[in-house]
């Protein structure tokens, strides 16, 4: 029984150590190999999943950068699978914690962050100016575009954990109505729960697509000073 609505969220266990964070990794158990003589629709699917991200961050970056592509990449399907195991039923759900989103984005913008202070310092200095400015707003405007800059790792991090946790919280909220629901209620109630099904699997691509291409348009900024 649930003491709380969050208590779905929490990730310890009755053993010494929580295994609800084998969660995030295992479920790469699953994804299909390709050991197959011709390959099956779910890696056809996969492959063209991969192959359109592929043209779009190539268009995004626009310069010298393959190696972002494929982290793009990698960070859209490692996002995706943990979003998608998140919605079955007794499994956790690691990307609606902080500490798991944050360990994402912080590394990636500390590395290119550092990356472009260290390699062309003068073009990151010339990135917090806007061409164009007027004089009188030449302090404020470095000030905004540095905590604009400071501010993109947990804005990354925070979007993804508040995007999953509102879909989980309205499941949880009508899932617990149910024992008490009426006869009259109930299928009302199912088709909610379908609809929010539905909503939650596209809520759970979208999250993963928005985390990956903001990252790769804040690798595109450093690349294209340092090119």
């Amino acid at each position: 029984m649930m003491t709380n609505l969050f208590s779905t969220f929490d990730p310890a266990t009755s053993l010494k150590m929580s295994m609800n964070w084998l969660s995030s990794m295992i479920n790469y158990m699953i994804i299909p190999v390709s050991f197959w003589l011709l390959p099956n629709r779910i890696m056809i699917m996969l492959l063209k999943m991969i192959m359109m991200l592929n043209m779009e961050f190539k268009m995004l970056l626009s310069v010298k950068g393959g190696g972002m592509t494929i982290m793009g990449i990698t960070m859209f399907m490692f996002i995706l699978m943990n979003n998608i195991m998140g919605l079955l039923p007794y499994i956790f759900t690691s990307t609606s914690h902080l500490a798991f989103t944050m360990s994402m984005a912080l590394p990636i913008w500390l590395s290119l962050m550092m990356y472009g202070w260290i390699n062309n310092t003068t073009h990151m200095l010339a990135h917090l100016l806007p061409s164009g400015t007027p004089k009188m707003l030449m302090p404020f405007m470095v000030m905004i575009e540095t905590i604009s800059n400071f501010i993109r790792p947990g804005a990354l991090s925070v979007r993804l954990m508040a995007n999953m946790i509102a879909g989980h919280l309205l499941m949880s909220l009508l899932g617990n109505n149910m024992s008490s629901a009426s006869g009259l209620m109930m299928p009302f109630i199912v088709m909610i729960q379908m609809l929010l099904m539905m909503f939650e699997m596209a809520v759970a691509i979208i999250q993963a697509y928005v985390f990956s291409v903001l990252s790769t348009l804040y690798a595109s900024e450093v690349l294209y000073e340092n090119m």
